[in-house]
Order: structure tokens, then C-alpha cells, then sequence
């Protein structure tokens, strides 16, 4: 049996190893053309998204900078997760041909003059962007434009994004991108990238038998210029371009950019993204993280092991080992005839409370409402993380995780209802539309709200993550007119079935509790219980974090497919080993303690994202870190509910296997 373990373990690990190195595109290649051919695009386009900060949650779209503008500005449609995200695309001025070379060519000019209140408006936006270390985000054949330049130990760094510009501060200390260049060492100054070079390299389809090339990489590098004649623009060198802290005298601002092509026919465009997210250097501590969390499954499934093939299997065979043979010899006696009997309750008190460890808990409607959406959730991340595991949700199909979250969210309403319905009818609950509602309204319900105020915060920053009105009316569209439906016909099939027959009757007196030792007790069971789940997930959760709120592209979902089912194992053997315990100590309220125990990996979940917040964040601002905090809660209700539904069925399986094979009269 461990050899088969062992075996399937190891051909787990080399599915997610494949996992996390291959993707999907999600797109078709596009071929290019040099100009007169008709076969293929000539022209590339280079679109513009959202600026963001690790300084600040909130996005802005390109616009609100006063960059450069197209006159014929397209914006491509966006799906519902780019939406959400706060994506913005739109068409830039930066336009130009293939395979053909830009020296120096001049975007716009952006003049501020000192006596207009607009102009002053629009550059003291501008400098707050530089003092904030907000990036662009630029886009080419679906490809995020990057910045690569040299990290410690001689490698190499690819960031899909690059500053507005930097600061100097009036202390004469240069903030993040200033240091690329000695020259930034004026006080109190700004310096904004008005120049962009610009490469694109592609793979040419002639060696392969197929006419055009397609682009495998985008990449530039950002400069300032200033410019003595706007022109007669010149991109060679020059003094920096200048803004200086107090806005006393007119500011021109001349917008760049040169383009050069070079092919490599080394770099298929399948593996175009390679270059991007194999220069992140996370994957060794990606596989320290799996190797922790296996450990801590190996600890936990030894204990469990030794509980149910010595202990309980010790119990159980005590227990049952009078049959009738036995009691026609032990007869005459009273005290022998129950001896065995008695010798079996008391080695084990688990026994003693199987006329009541079926007794239906208190706020029953509530855990079954909690149930039934942890139900839905469960399910929605199972298959989300399956097709991200397989490439479909890959970071070149923008948006698409969202999307895929958000949709099956709502066509899972069936079994959220039909769990709830099903749970709450083997409770003895008859308040069956009270009970369907909440299902449908209450956690989905908080959710909204949570994010409608969080929405409000940012209208009022007038930032582009604002949801618009019409995706708002959209969304409750899909709540109300989908997913509440579905519920209602998962309730009404889960009312129609019998209630879930227990092993065992229940008495009608309840039976009293014994005093517990401080380890029985609720509250530091419940503490303990979320402690082991929690340090399987940590590692994988800084990476999440990052992703979320320091803009950095996550990927690996198959290490991420691997942890989550480590969680589902954890979660369930710890749940399992603590109400092992409680119910030997003769306490028998198990319901509600199955659900909070694991649940509590969510309380941890909370203190970490605190702890990320204030030591590796840089965030400021009242509204940033009201933004952070009110998504955070959205992050631990859904991973409250979706914790404490798993460990509370592998509670409820493990109740009803060990009350089944025991003999009670």
C-alpha cells in the first residue's frame, strides 16, 4: 500500500512540474509582414493599460497622466475580469511598421504653463505619479512590454512595466528608478522617461515553410531627454528632462521614441512568455514550500494512521467481540454478563456518547447555510485551479481566472443550495424558504457590500479599477437572475431527498458533559486546529499576496494545484485527529467545532495578511490602506467558508464510519 502511495505521489509531482511549465496561449499567432505585402499585418500596435503603484491601490487609466493621446484612440473589448482587475486598453500614438527601424521619432508635446490652474493640476498629478514609482504598462501582440535590466548575481530582471520618471527628494536621496542614472542628482527634482527605446524580436517563418514572422519578445528601455528643440528632436543624448519640485517657470515636455527590429529564430512564440516568467526566481523556494507542506501531511497522516489502525480498530474489536456464544456462558452472572461491556466504555469514552453525538446542533440553519455556499466555493477553486493547471487561465489570456471564477461561482448555485437544503433538513430544520434565501443571499450578500463600499473609495479617487455602473447592474444580473434560480432548484432537490439516516439513535435526555481539560476545551482546539493548514499555505500565500498587490505575475498553478490539494488533506486529517480527542473527553458537540477548527485557518490567513501589510508593503494613504483591508476580508470570508466546509465533511464522514461499525443496543 505505501509503495502505491509512493508511486502515485511521485507521478503527481512530475504532472505538476509539466503543469507549471506549460501553458496555452489562448490566442492564435498573428504573422507580420513587411509593408506592401498583402498576405499579412504590417502594422504593429502598440496599446496602452492602466498605470499601477506598490505604493498605492489605486490604478489609473493612461489618460489621466496627460501622456501622449491617439488621435483615432480604439479601445478592444475588455471581458469581465479585466474589468474587475481595473484593466483599461486603448490605442497609443506610438505607431510604426514591421522590420522597419525608427531612429528618433517625436510622439507629442506637452507644454504647463505656471498661470494655468490646469496645467498646474495635471503636472502636480504627473510628479505625484513619479513620487509614487507608478509604472506603464504597455502591450504589443498581446505581450506585456518590458523592462530588463541586470539584478544581483549577474542575471537578469524583466519587469512588465516601467516608471513615469523619479524623485529626487530635497534630502538629496534618489527614490527606486533615479538610481539607472548618475545624473539624477539634483535636489528636490523630477525626472520624467520621455524617451523610450524600443526592441521587438521575432521569429521568421521562411526556415519553417511558412511566410511572415511572428514576435516571441517586446522589450525597452526608458530614458530622459530634454529636448533644446521640439522640432528637431534629437534621442541620442542630452541633459535629463527636468521638473523641478516648485512649479515657478514653464515646463515642456517632448515625448519620443525609437524602434528597432532583430530576429532569433531560437525563441519559438508558443514559449514566447519564458523569457518574463522564468526570470522571476521563485522556483526553488516554490519547491521548499511543497516539500514543508508534505512533511506536515506525512506528521499528520502518521497520527490518523496510528489512531485508526491501532487504536480505534483496538476499540472497535473490544467492543464488538461479545457475541452470542459468549452471553449464554456469562448469564448466571450479572457482573460478568456486562464485564466486557463495561471494560470497553471505559477505555474509550468515545462509546459513551453515541446516543447523543448525533444530536442536531444549535444555529443549525446557519451552519448549513455556510455549508452550502463553502460547498460552492470548493468546487468553483477545484475547477478554476484544474484548467489554470493546464494553461487555459495563463497570464497571456488577460482576465480570464476572473472570468472563469466569477462564472462558475454563479452556475454553481445547484449544489450550494441542494447541500444546504439536504444538511438542513438531517438537522429537523423545516423553515425550508428562510433557509434557501440565506443560501442564496447571505455570503454573497456580505461579499457585495464589502465590495460596492470598496467601489465607492474608488469612484471617489476616480481611479480605473472603479467598476463601471453598467458591469455593476451586469453582475447582479448574473447574481439574481442565475445563480439565485439555481439555488432554488438545488434546495428543491435536496427537500425532496430523505434526511441523512444516522448510524445510531439519539436519546431524548442530553447527556451531561464531564468537566474538559484546558486542550478539550472549544476555544484552544479550535486555536490549534487552524495552525497546521495555515503552515502549508503560507509560502504559496506570499506569492499570491505579491501577485495581488505588488503587480507581479503569477503563474505556477501547478505548484498552486499541488497545494491546494495538501490544504484539502491537512484540513480534513487535523479536523479528524481534534474531534477524535473531544469525543473521547465524552463531549459531543462536534458540528459547529468541525467547521470553526479548520474555519480558523482563516483567522491566520487575516494576522498574515496584517504582518504583509505593514513589513513588505510600502503602501500609503487612507484610502490605499482602507482598500487592502476591505478586500482582504473578502479573501477571508471566502477562505473561512471554504476551510471550514472541508473539514467539517471530513468530520462528518469519520463520525459516521466509526458510529456505523460499533454494535449498540
Amino acid at each position: 500500500m505505501k509503495t502505491r502511495q509512493l508511486v502515485g505521489l511521485g507521478y503527481l509531482l512530475v504532472i505538476v512540474s509539466l503543469c507549471s511549465a506549460f501553458y496555452l496561449p489562448g490566442l492564435a499567432p498573428v504573422s507580420f509582414c513587411e509593408k506592401g505585402t498583402e498576405e499579412c499585418q504590417t502594422q504593429i500596435e502598440l496599446f496602452v493599460n492602466r498605470l499601477d503603484s506598490v505604493e498605492s491601490v489605486l490604478p489609473y487609466e493612461y489618460d489621466v497622466f496627460d501622456f501622449c493621446k491617439d488621435d483615432h484612440e480604439k479601445r478592444p473589448s475588455e471581458n469581465l475580469g479585466q474589468v474587475l482587475f481595473g484593466e483599461r486598453i486603448e490605442s497609443s500614438p506610438y505607431k510604426f511598421h514591421f522590420k522597419e527601424d525608427i531612429k528618433c521619432n517625436k510622439a507629442c508635446t506637452k507644454n504647463y504653463k505656471t498661470g494655468n490652474k490646469e496645467d498646474i493640476a495635471k503636472l502636480d498629478f504627473l510628479k505625484m505619479g513619479m513620487q509614487l514609482n507608478y509604472q506603464h504598462h504597455w502591450i504589443i501582440d498581446n505581450m506585456p512590454v518590458t523592462w530588463c535590466y541586470d539584478v544581483e548575481d549577474g542575471q537578469k530582471y524583466c519587469n512588465p512595466g516601467f516608471p513615469i520618471g523619479c524623485l529626487v527628494t530635497s534630502d538629496g536621496r534618489a527614490k527606486d528608478a533615479c538610481v539607472i542614472n548618475s545624473e539624477f542628482n539634483k535636489k528636490n527634482t523630477f525626472y520624467v522617461f520621455n524617451h523610450v527605446d524600443i526592441k521587438i524580436i521575432y521569429h521568421s517563418g521562411e526556415s519553417e515553410g511558412w511566410q511572415g514572422a511572428r514576435l516571441v519578445a517586446a522589450t525597452l528601455e526608458p530614458k530622459s531627454i530634454r529636448q533644446a528643440d521640439e522640432n528637431n528632436v534629437n534621442c541620442e543624448a542630452g541633459n535629463p528632462m527636468e521638473v523641478p519640485g516648485d512649479f515657478k517657470e514653464d515646463v515642456t515636455i517632448v515625448y519620443t521614441y525609437s524602434v528597432t527590429f532583430e530576429e532569433n529564430n531560437t525563441i519559438k512564440w508558443a514559449s514566447r512568455w519564458d523569457y518574463i516568467l522564468v526570470s522571476m526566481p521563485h522556483t526553488n523556494i516554490q519547491w521548499f514550500s511543497i516539500m514543508n507542506s508534505l512533511v506536515i501531511v506525512l506528521f499528520l497522516s502518521g497520527m490518523v494512521a496510528m489512531i485508526m489502525l491501532r487504536t480505534l480498530h483496538k476499540d472497535i474489536a473490544r467492543y464488538n467481540q461479545v457475541d452470542q456464544g459468549d452471553l449464554i456462558k456469562l448469564t448466571p452472572t450479572k457482573e460478568k454478563s456486562s464485564l466486557p461491556y463495561e471494560d470497553a466504555q471505559e477505555e474509550s469514552g468515545w462509546k459513551q456518547v453515541h446516543g447523543d453525538v448525533f444530536r442536531p446542533p444549535r444555529k443549525g440553519m446557519l451552519l448549513s447555510v455556510f455549508l452550502g455556499q463553502g460547498t460552492q466555493i470548493f468546487i468553483m477553486t477545484f475547477i478554476t485551479l484544474f484548467l489554470a493547471c493546464l494553461g487555459f487561465l495563463s497570464p497571456a489570456n488577460r482576465g480570464a481566472l476572473m472570468t472563469c471564477a466569477v462564472v462558475l461561482w454563479v452556475l454553481l448555485g445547484t449544489p450550494a443550495g441542494y447541500v444546504s437544503a439536504r444538511l438542513y433538513k438531517t438537522f429537523g430544520g423545516e423553515k425550508w424558504k428562510t433557509n434557501v434565501l440565506l443560501t442564496a443571499l447571505l455570503c454573497p450578500g456580505i461579499v457585495f457590500a464589502d465590495f460596492f463600499l470598496m467601489n465607492l473609495i474608488l469612484w471617489v479617487e476616480g481611479s480605473s479599477a472603479a467598476i463601471p455602473f453598467g458591469t455593476l447592474v451586469a453582475i447582479l444580473a448574473m447574481w439574481f437572475g442565475i445563480s439565485v434560480p439555481l439555488t432554488f432548484i438545488g434546495a428543491y432537490f435536496g427537500f425532496k431527498k430523505p434526511a441523512i439516516e444516522q448510524p445510531v439513535r439519539t436519546n431524548q435526555i442530553p447527556r451531561q458533559i464531564p468537566e474538559q481539560s484546558f486542550f478539550t476545551k472549544p476555544i484552544p482546539g479550535i486555536v490549534m486546529g487552524g495552525i497546521l493548514p495555515f503552515g502549508c499555505i503560507f509560502i504559496q500565500l506570499f506569492f499570491i499576496l505579491n501577485s495581488i498587490w505588488s503587480h507581479q505575475m503569477y503563474y505556477m498553478f501547478g505548484f498552486l494545484f499541488l497545494v491546494f490539494i495538501i490544504l484539502l488533506i491537512t484540513c480534513s486529517e487535523a479536523t479528524v485527529l481534534l474531534c477524535y480527542f473531544h469525543l473521547c473527553a465524552e463531549d459531543y458537540h462536534w458540528w459547529w467545532r468541525s467547521f470553526l477548527t479548520s474555519g480558523f485557518t482563516a483567522v491566520y490567513l487575516f494576522i498574515y495578511a496584517v504582518h504583509y501589510f505593514f513589513s513588505k508593503l510600502q503602501i500609503i494613504g487612507a484610502a490605499s490602506t482602507i482598500l487592502y483591508f476591505g478586500y482582504t476580508m473578502i479573501m477571508v470570508l471566502i477562505f473561512f467558508l471554504f476551510t471550514g466546509t472541508i473539514g467539517f465533511f471530513a468530520c462528518f464522514w469519520f463520525v459516521n464510519k466509526i458510529y456505523s461499525v460499533v454494535k449498540v443496543d
